[in-house]
């Protein structure tokens, strides 16, 4: 799991001008992602009516909604920040928590996310999404997470199956990722990571970048 970390105040700022950045990146992302593609295959987890997005624990209350993009760095730092909590509130049911993976970045975004909704079919999301951010590059679009390297990724995670590996090296779900670029548009959502707790969006500025004020956020949101 990801180590959380609430108190340093250099990651705050960092976090904040990261995603002040990801967010003018996004109002782009937004205007050219318009469409869904209804030839898609879909993953199992997936709930068209959350937005297209992996659907964690369905059967629970409260709902968090959480959007990244894996090649965005401050979504790295919120990972590094808060994963290791909203993992303990997935494992333990405390919430349904719905993931959108977001792919403004670049093809090895829409590569990465593939592979996470492949990973989600082998019960192993939570550990591909955490292996991602762990593994992600210094710089977008560097040829790091090809096809090949992300099949070996899903093996360190103990996932071995040639199913996976076909999913992944095909590309299975990439048309699925413009379904959730589509519904992150038309639910108003410009950058990553952006979270939001039964439909209200957390502050980014306080919120994200300090692990006692999210778990806080969530408290306020339900989460038990």
């Amino acid at each position: 799991m990801a180590t959380a970390s609430g108190g340093d105040k250099g990651t705050r700022n960092l976090v904040i001008v990261m995603i002040s950045f990801i967010v003018v990146v996004g109002v782009v992302f937004s205007l050219i992602s318009s469409r869904s593609n209804s030839t898609a295959a879909i993953p199992a987890t997936v709930s068209e009516a959350d937005g297209y997005g992996i659907v964690l624990n369905p059967e629970s209350t409260p709902k968090i909604d959480v959007y990244v993009d894996y090649q965005c760095p401050a979504c790295r730092v919120f990972e590094i920040i808060n994963g290791g909590y909203l993992n303990e509130v997935i494992a333990q049911k405390k919430a349904k928590v719905v993931f959108h993976p977001m792919t403004f970045i670049g093809p090895e975004s829409i590569l990465a996310a593939n592979s996470a909704a492949c990973a989600a079919d082998e019960s192993k999301f939570v550990d591909m999404n955490l292996a991602l951010f762990q593994n992600q590059s210094d710089s977008e679009n560097t040829g790091k997470w090809s096809s090949e390297y992300l099949v070996e990724l899903g093996k360190s995670i103990g996932i071995n199956s040639s199913t996976f590996e076909t999913c992944v090296n095909d590309g299975k779900y990439i048309k699925w990722t413009s379904n959730v670029a589509a519904a992150s548009a038309k639910a108003d959502v410009n950058g990553t990571p952006t979270i939001f707790v039964n439909g209200k969006q957390l502050d980014r500025d306080t919120e994200y970048g300090d692990q006692a004020k999210f778990r806080a956020a969530l408290a306020a949101g339900g989460v038990k």
